[in-house]
Formats: structure tokens, sequence, C-alpha cells
């Protein structure tokens, strides 16, 4: 243990990095447990985490999940704050324009994550919660922006990924989906979704994202045309990186 270790904090940093991971709130007891800790030992820095509000507690349930907060502070650092400021007044639109919800994501550290959605105007629509993961090869966004990150970093990220056995046909599908500039496939995460999703940025560029739009599959070929939707997202996608200068 490091002679300059402070308890308290690393109390906190390891009751956030356990909720993060949980999809469902959970009690003071659930989590001393997932963490090695005795009920007595985190109760006071639960209260101290929900008084700065970095968590939240169910006042029926008692129970704790995270708040936004520290996607809020990630949101000051460049260049997510200029993606967010620069995507949202056409995310909006393009929500407005389809009925549907759609949102930005980024690579971070292998994975997948969303850093700003719109949800749709409508009654019933998906929602993908700002700053959650999800693995890149499993969804349209992650292998449409692996596609179009800069080689090396591709083949870097692709090493560290176990999943990927198959690389001649992985590589040649990235390719595929670079030479065409946008991705539209039924959801390997969600059934009877598809997604839809074209890059804002450019290709091999320092700040790139992708615009996806995630559409029940009943709707689609329905209300909603492939071809439109596909030629909305990627619109909007020129739109977003035209306001960024890329």
């Amino acid at each position: 243990m490091s002679k300059y270790a402070v308890p308290a904090l690393d109390k906190a940093l390891e009751i956030l990095e356990f909720l993060a991971a949980e999809s469902l709130p959970l009690s003071q007891s659930d989590i001393a447990l997932g963490i090695g800790r005795t009920n007595s030992e985190i109760y006071r820095v639960l209260v101290g985490l929900e008084s700065r509000g970095y968590i939240l507690r169910d006042e029926v349930s008692g129970k704790y999940r995270m708040s936004l907060k520290l996607l809020e502070l990630t949101r000051t650092l460049s260049p997510v704050s200029q993606l967010r400021f620069a995507a949202q007044p056409e995310m909006e639109a393009l929500a407005a324009r389809l009925g549907q919800s759609c949102h930005l994501s980024v690579i971070h550290q292998g994975q997948l994550m969303v850093v700003l959605q719109v949800a749709s105007p409508g009654p019933v629509s998906l929602s993908f919660n700002e700053g959650t993961l999800f693995p890149l090869l499993q969804t349209v966004s992650g292998r449409l922006l692996l596609a179009n990150c800069e080689s090396g970093r591709r083949q870097r990220v692709l090493d560290d990924l176990a999943e990927a056995t198959d690389r001649p046909a992985l590589e040649q599908n990235l390719n595929r989906i670079r030479e065409i500039g946008f991705e539209v496939r039924p959801s390997e995460l969600t059934d009877g979704v598809t997604d839809c999703a074209a890059l804002v940025g450019k290709p091999d560029g320092a700040t790139i994202a992708a615009l996806a739009v995630s559409s029940l599959t009943s709707v689609v070929g329905k209300k909603l045309e492939q071809s439109e939707l596909v030629s909305e997202v990627r619109t909007s996608a020129a739109k977003i990186s035209a306001a960024l200068g890329l």
C-alpha cells in the first residue's frame, strides 16, 4: 500500500467505480459487499458522496445510484465539450424531423461512450444514458468509429479486444464501412431495434464521433424509409462536422 494512501478517498473511488458498473440502484449493504467493506466503513463516505451530488439516494428504497455529475465535469474538457456544443442544436432538429431520439458517441478506453443524447419529441422513444459504455464491436457506432480512426490506433484497439478473433473478416468489414461512410443494421444488443450511424469529422481525424439514431425495426420500412433515415443522419453528421470546422 502506498505511504500516501488516503483511506476515505479510496473508499469513495471504490464506491463510484462499483456503482458505475452496475445498471440498477443498490443498497448500502449491497455496495459494502460488492467492494469488500463493512456498512460502517462506507456509511460516512456514502453520505459525503450524496451531499456533493456524485450519487443519488432514493427516498423510498434508500438505494443508491450514480448521478451525472462526473459526466458534467467532463463536459468542461475539450474535445467533448466542443462536440456537445456543436452537436446539440442539430441533434434536436434531427430528433424533431424523424420523431426518433439520437445520440453522439466517441471511443473511450477501448469502448463506445455516449456523450450526448437528444430524446424523441414523441411519447415513446429509445434512450441511451449519457456516459454509458458499450462494447465497440457489438455496436454500429463503435464499428463506424473503429473503421474511421487512424490505422495505428485501430490496430491497437483491435489488439486489446479479446473478441476480435477473425481479424481478416473484421478488417474487411471495417474497410467497407469506411468506404461508404455510414453503417445501418439491426442492433446486436437490443432485439427489434435498427441502428443507423454516420461519421462526425473526417477519417483519420483527431476528433471523430458517431451520430446515431436507434429506431424500432417495426418503424423502419413503414413510417420511416431506411434510405430516408440514412440520408437524414448523414446530413446532420455533416452539419455537425461543419460546425466543428472539420
